[in-house]
């Protein structure tokens, strides 16, 4: 049995009927290159052989009343394909609106625990012809590098590529033992302490270092200093979906242009995206928007665990008119918060989550939401942006080329909007997700990301020809 880590079950402890900590994908395919053409029946069988070689899609939750520590993972020994794929049609006339609309009620249910978290959903009856796969998977069981991870291993290079042989780096986890767990969740529960005692020092020290650096300027944001707008209270369990598609290369140019980096660009432009939202609803803060983003340490972390994440704070710069000053900005707060979260140590939240207690996390949980109190105290942050890096070359998901592939990250109370971003073969795609009571046209925020980086590709074009006239007068 593999015993699950502080933070993975914390996204477990932290789930309730309205905050629903499964994260989603939608992979939009064109089927015309399946070889032999598309047909559901061979997609099941061919995804039903791939799985059952990875056991990542096989390992499902285990716990019991007498472990006094953290669930475990087991294998699945009555794996069943059909209780995760399911087949469905999207309503006519199967535009985009129509597809964001199904896809949303299908993110607005909560995942079966008794068997292994994951589901994908074949929607077919697109308008153009295409078939869709709305991915979701808990997050207790991966994170934006391992689920990508996940997905990647059902890809190949080319529509008729032979199935890859099972990774050996992927082992069996093996079968539930109530007395194995219970005596090795007592040796967890009793060394507690100890733990407690060594990280406690590191985490005394904390809040020094983090008032020294913000009294030099060099601090990112604290929480519960975000301005409230109508994307910060407590959320219901409706969520609705939108999406933008945009091109890597114009975002290279505006990286070039202005020597920042393509991170920096991104932020600029969900910032510039937000800023037209908010203004055209006359609720544009006067001070800058917080946003919550999400940090790999997989290469820096020895900690246990599917989650290897750290999480920082930064203003997006919203209060800035002018785009290019609003990237230059960005470029340097991102700069020096990245340096304060580094300080602060990659494992610090992998560390303090190791204690996190199941009674009093869903408690608290429970009565924060049914109080509404994420309308009535500060608020922490205003959103989370996270930037999942993805192949730069065409893939193919079971021999259909993917045309574009839309991360959806989970929400939270008092923070009813998330912004995940993936490159994909030249392309930026753009999922969101809120709380349909908090952002019911969401498509308005969708459809702003297109003329938000629009106008950093007009001042980098600019600025090139300005430095190309300068360069040579004649």
């Amino acid at each position: 049995m593999e015993r699950l880590s502080g933070l993975d079950s914390t996204f477990l402890y932290l789930e309730t009927p309205t905050q629903l900590l499964h994260v989603c994908g939608l992979i939009v395919l064109d089927v015309s290159t399946i070889p032999g053409g598309y047909d559901f029946a061979a997609l099941e069988a061919e995804l039903s052989a791939r799985v059952r070689g990875m056991p990542g899609f096989r390992r499902k939750l285990f716990d019991s009343k007498l472990n006094l520590d953290h669930p475990v993972w087991v294998d699945d020994s009555d794996f069943d394909i059909d209780r995760h794929l399911h087949r469905i049609a999207v309503p006519a006339p199967g535009g985009r609106k129509e597809l964001a609309e199904l896809c949303g009620h299908i993110a607005s249910q909560r995942m079966d625990r008794t068997i292994p978290l994951w589901e994908m959903w074949v929607i077919e009856g697109l308008d153009d012809g295409s078939v869709a796969i709305m991915s979701k998977m808990h997050h207790a069981n991966v994170d934006g590098v391992t689920g990508a991870s996940m997905m990647a291993q059902l890809c190949s290079l080319t529509p008729d590529a032979p199935r890859p042989d099972p990774d050996p780096d992927q082992r069996e986890v093996g079968r539930g033992n109530t007395l194995d767990l219970a005596l090795g969740g007592l040796v967890g529960f009793a060394t507690r302490p100890l733990k407690v005692a060594k990280i406690l020092p590191s985490g005394v020290a904390l809040l020094p270092k983090w008032i020294r650096r913000a009294r030099r300027g060099e601090a990112m944001p604290a929480p519960f200093t975000a301005p409230r707008t109508s994307l910060n209270g407590a959320i219901t369990g409706h969520r609705n979906i939108a999406y933008s598609q945009l091109d890597l290369e114009k975002v290279k140019v505006v990286k070039n242009a202005f020597d920042v980096k393509v991170n920096d660009v991104v932020l600029a432009t969900v910032a510039g995206a937000l800023r037209r939202y908010l203004a055209d609803r006359d609720e544009l803060p006067e001070s800058s928007l917080v946003a919550m983003v999400p940090v790999s340490v997989h290469e820096t972390s020895d900690r246990p665990g599917t989650n290897q994440i750290s999480g920082m704070f930064t203003q997006l710069g919203t209060q800035i008119a002018d785009p290019v000053e609003r990237l230059m900005a960005a470029n340097v707060h991102n700069t020096m918060v990245k340096s304060h979260n580094a300080d602060l140590g990659a494992s610090m939240l992998q560390d303090w989550s190791q204690f996190a207690a199941p009674t009093a996390f869903g408690g608290a949980m429970r009565l924060y939401s049914s109080l509404k109190l994420a309308e009535r105290h500060p608020v922490v942050h205003n959103l989370v942006v996270s930037n999942v890096p993805g192949p730069p070359v065409r893939l193919y998901f079971l021999g259909a080329q993917i045309k574009a592939m839309y991360p959806l990250g989970p929400i939270f109370h008092g923070a009813g909007l998330n912004v995940t971003v993936m490159s994909l073969d030249g392309t930026l795609n753009v999922g969101l997700v809120s709380c349909r009571e908090l952002a019911p046209e969401l498509w308005d925020l969708a459809d702003a990301f297109g003329p938000a980086l629009d106008e950093l590709v007009k001042a980098a074009r600019a600025k090139t020809r300005k430095r190309t006239r300068a360069a040579d007068p004649k």
